[in-house]
């Protein structure tokens, strides 16, 4: 053989040989890197804590929509500039004894029937204040032949809620403002589970003013309101009978612990010496007559004292409240009002409420409550069930027992709130 050629072979050979085992190291160092146990978990951790992430955003979102859902806050598409919420009130007495005495003396109760339908609109302005408009309309509100024949839809409200920060909150209320719009626990949806004078607020605090400007102030576990508010009698600025009624609210609550809470309120009403709208600057605060959007026929949610408003003068008045809350569904809470009117006597009313309304199933609740005008001495009695349809609505049958001197008059009492 030629030795050439041996030598290329055996050259060829080595380069081949060579070539095997370059090859067969680095397919080796592939496939270990590839099997190797804690590569293949540092792989899939990493995966997997991505997953996670993606899924926590998720959780927060849908749970961030649902609280604000639950707690009538907000709506389940926040991208929804306004929101709507309707109302509707029911309320009815079922008589033992049919009798003109009967009907006046549960009139003088307090015990009211009829549909009040209340439409709120709330648009959120500048990311986290918000203007409220109130649409309402009322069984009671207009009387023909001494019939009642109900009421349109009129405008009975409009707020706008400053939040200046986490410690300070101002309200402004042009017209139609009431003491609870002011309270550190406003409900815009809440319903009347109870009326007259064994509800869990003074008439007072629900009764319509004109204007109204107010703040809000909170600390670590203290929250303390104060407004101001102004309403007028009368029908013309130029009649006799028109007057000026300033009445100022407060409240005070205090956390004791993570459940429990103490509230303090008050309010007091006295009249005016102003004749002319209040300006300050370039702005005029004009005087609003409550007459020319709410009759004086309304007794849903005005005092016993506001249908006589066009025939008495008021002088003064005030009330207090006080409310302890055991928790989200007890509580247990006082009120007495006073209010001195000319030529009338002074009307002093009270009452005392222990419920306990769960969301989840059948309540209950007590009061007993009275009302004292000159000779007359009222003392009213009452117990009733609530029965819960979660975020629906709910509803209170009763029994309810007024006792005017020697005279007890039972009635079967029924109140509904229904919610959309």
């Amino acid at each position: 053989m030629d030795p050439v050629a041996s030598v290329l072979d055996r050259i060829k050979g080595f380069v081949k040989s060579t070539e095997q085992f370059v090859k067969g190291a680095i397919q080796r160092r592939f496939d270990f890197h590839r099997h190797d146990p804690i590569g293949i978990l540092k792989r899939l951790q990493r995966e997997a804590f991505s997953d996670l992430m993606k899924l926590r955003d998720r959780q927060d979102k849908v749970e961030r929509m649902l609280s604000l859902h639950k707690s009538g806050k907000g709506s389940l598409f926040p991208e929804a500039s306004t929101r709507m919420k309707g109302i509707i009130d029911v309320a009815g007495a079922l008589m033992l004894r049919d009798d003109q005495q009967t009907c006046d003396t549960l009139d003088r109760a307090g015990i009211n029937s009829g549909i009040d339908s209340r439409f709120i609109f709330e648009t959120t302005v500048r990311q986290k204040d918000s203007l409220v408009a109130e649409f309402m309309s009322s069984s009671n509100d207009i009387y023909y032949d001494n019939d009642v024949a109900g009421s349109p839809l009129v405008l009975a409200k409009v707020m706008y809620l400053a939040h200046i920060n986490e410690l300070l909150s101002v309200i402004s209320i042009p017209f139609g403002a009431k003491c609870n719009d002011f309270r550190s626990d406003m409900n815009l949806a809440e319903g009347r589970s109870l009326s007259g004078f064994t509800s869990s607020s003074p008439p007072l605090f629900s009764q319509r003013h004109g204007c109204a400007a107010g703040l809000t102030v909170k600390a670590s576990n203290i929250t303390a309101s104060l407004a101001e508010m102004i309403s007028c009698l009368g029908t013309e600025p130029d009649a006799a009978d028109y007057r000026s009624i300033l009445s100022t609210f407060w409240q005070i609550s205090y956390q004791l612990s993570e459940e429990t809470k103490l509230t303090l309120s008050g309010a007091w009403k006295m009249p005016s010496s102003l004749s002319q709208p209040i300006r300050l600057g370039n702005v005029a605060v004009p005087k609003v007559n409550l007459r020319s959007h709410f009759r004086p026929h309304v007794m849903a949610q005005a005092s016993p004292s506001a249908t006589t408003m066009s025939t008495i003068g008021i002088i003064s008045g005030g009330s207090a409240a006080i409310t302890f809350e055991f928790d989200e569904s007890t509580k247990f809470g006082g009120w007495v009002e006073v209010q001195k009117s000319n030529p009338s006597p002074s009307l002093l009313q009270w009452a005392i409420t222990l419920s306990d309304t769960p969301d989840d199933e059948v309540g209950w609740g007590v009061s007993v409550g009275g009302r004292v005008e000159g000779q007359s001495n009222l003392v009213r009695l009452e117990g009733f069930l609530n029965f819960s349809m979660g975020e629906r609505g709910s509803l209170q049958p009763g029994l309810v027992c007024v006792m005017d001197g020697t005279s007890r008059t039972p009635a079967l009492v029924f109140r509904s709130s229904w919610f959309m």
